[in-house]
């Protein structure tokens, strides 16, 4: 709203400047040719018209209104070249045109700019001609050349600052849209891997109890929508931003999630998980909360793919001055190395790129009284450098 009222406030304040350089040109005889004169005015108006709207970038019909402006004001110079008119050539036409200048310069589309840019400096440079004196249009001309060349830098200069800044935008959204990219494997694996168990585990319940089967087509409807609501919340991240500027921007969940994480994957049979904390775990900086969430769900997820052998996972959380430390182990056999025709995983990989790019340190093998363990240590003061 603040720009909006800054930007009204630029136009009339251009405006009025504009108009008080008309009067100025009126004064000094401008419109002693009424024709003409008339004309003149006309086209100050005009290229006001074309300069002062906010135009977005990439214009193609910006430099191309630029290009019919340049040609009239060359005619209209012709036409008034031969006539003695003393030093008033039009100033408020001239200083539209060198806001023309510089707004092509900034917003125009590259394949018009230069050529409209081109041919409205010379309109600039050749309108003190209209003056009718030689010595004037020397000084002026040179000037007005000057001028509209300073128009040309400040627009590519901005040009470029607007670039940059939307080229750090869109990195940004790609990287953000990657994040969350990753976010969808992890949340939905979990869930429909549960799910599978879940499954597996209602099958084997028919046989030996069929009420049973019941509790367990209701923890697999709510893990269904569970998965349902992340993929939906995901999804709607994954967008264009453009369409959906609503849509969250942070991670859904952190360390004081973990609790019913580690309850979940209980309650969906196969192998216990226990939660141990060592130290307090509230007020974590977003980042390392999140991604030792992140961690223990993808953890989880392997137990659950790879560790069918296991008794108990035991998921550690210990908070020093400086780090967060995030332990998830079982007590199964390793897995075994995988094979060409296994399906490729993401899994460890986002885990590393993800613990990594908050400054931690990620690491994954067996444990020395046998098992599988994943470390990972999470800086609570990483300045990102």
């Amino acid at each position: 709203m603040m720009n909006r009222t800054l930007l009204h406030l630029g136009q009339l304040t251009a405006l009025g400047a504009l108009a008080v350089l008309g009067l100025v040109d009126v004064q000094g005889g401008m419109l002693a040719g009424l024709e003409l004169g008339l004309w003149q005015v006309g086209a100050a108006v005009v290229a006001a018209a074309v300069w002062l709207p906010v135009h977005r970038p990439g214009s193609s019909r910006l430099p191309q209104a630029a290009l019919v402006l340049a040609g009239q004001s060359i005619l209209l110079t012709f036409l008034l070249s031969g006539t003695d008119r003393g030093a008033i050539w039009g100033l408020a036409e001239s200083a539209a045109l060198f806001g023309v200048l510089m707004v092509v310069a900034r917003r125009g589309s590259a394949r018009w700019a230069a050529a409209a840019c081109a041919a409205l400096l010379l309109a600039v440079a050749l309108l003190p001609l209209r003056s009718g004196d030689v010595r004037t249009y020397l000084v002026f001309g040179l000037l007005q050349a000057l001028i509209g060349s300073a128009a040309i830098g400040v627009g590519v200069y901005l040009r470029t600052l607007e670039g940059n800044r939307q080229r750090a935008l869109d990195a940004v959204r790609t990287e953000q849209r990657t994040e969350f990219a990753r976010d969808l494997h992890d949340f939905i694996a979990h869930h429909v891997t549960g799910i599978v168990v879940q499954a597996q585990g209602a099958r084997f319940i028919a046989e030996q109890d069929p009420k049973r089967v019941l509790l367990a087509l209701e923890q697999i409807e709510q893990a269904g929508a569970e998965t349902m609501a992340s993929m939906r919340r995901m999804v709607g991240v994954l967008r264009d931003p453009d369409s959906r500027p609503d849509a969250p921007l942070a991670p859904i969940a952190g360390v004081p999630e973990l609790e019913a994480l580690v309850e979940q994957f209980t309650a969906a049979g196969g192998v216990p998980a226990r939660l141990h904390r060592d130290g307090e775990t509230t007020g974590l900086p977003v980042e390392v909360s999140t991604s030792a969430y992140r961690v223990v769900m993808e953890a989880l997820t392997n137990v659950r793919q790879h560790a069918r052998g296991a008794s108990a996972v035991d998921v550690w959380l210990r908070r020093t001055p400086d780090h967060l430390l995030v332990r998830v182990a079982n007590d199964g056999p390793p897995p075994r190395p995988a094979t060409p025709r296994d399906r490729p995983g993401y899994g460890l990989a986002g885990l590393t790129e993800r613990v990594r790019a908050v400054g931690g340190q990620f690491s994954a093998g067996p444990g020395v009284d046998g098992g599988w363990v994943v470390d990972v240590s999470l800086p609570l003061n990483w300045s990102g450098s």
